[in-house]
């Protein structure tokens, strides 16, 4: 199975658009969104093209083909209109015999780590900044923002394969990967 994994749409159809453009070109099987789905936020200016109901319509017709995990941005009134499940504060995949713990990362991150056993990963966004980082124990992970990426970051999401993570621009040219070791 593919994964597409992305973060902080915030509200931007444009980059919205341009998400699912390329979850159509790499042929994903799932998308993986980790919060942060209609709303910028008070401390984000609004991202290109700031039209929630557009990102509304635009998700909703994928709503069997996402897997969604709530963002601090995200609230009941959003899951009134979203078609799909948004409001877990963490969701688990397990692959290659190691848990996948996702999360939008404002609750468990680096400083406060959820349930991980040796080998597992951590994945959330959050930070708008793509992340691959070993730890002693686990795995961290951020596919970094598709609408408002920071830290002179580009646009970006991950797609997982086979025990293969590798994070992308929007445009689909790869720029990280890490192979699950096992």
């Amino acid at each position: 199975m593919k994964l597409m994994i992305a973060s902080d749409i915030h509200g931007s159809a444009y980059f919205c658009r341009k998400l699912l453009e390329r979850y159509e070109k790499e042929g994903s099987d799932r998308l993986v969104l980790l919060g942060d789905v209609l709303y910028h936020g008070p401390r984000n200016d609004l991202p290109r093209d700031y039209a929630p109901k557009e990102v509304i319509a635009m998700l909703n017709p994928l709503k069997r083909k996402i897997l969604c995990v709530r963002g601090n941005c995200d609230t009941e009134v959003d899951q009134m209109v979203l078609e799909f499940p948004i409001l877990a504060d963490y969701g688990f995949l397990y692959e290659k015999g190691r848990m996948i713990f996702l999360t939008h990362g404002h609750v468990y991150n680096e400083k406060n780590l959820p349930m991980l056993g040796d080998g597992d990963i951590l994945l959330h966004g959050h930070t708008h900044v793509p992340v691959c980082r070993e730890h002693e124990t686990y795995v961290y992970m951020n596919p970094g923002s598709v609408s408002i990426p920071k830290e002179d970051s580009v646009h970006s999401y991950m797609t997982y394969e086979n025990g293969r993570f590798v994070w992308k621009d929007l445009d689909g040219e790869a720029y990280m990967e890490y192979e699950m070791k096992g």
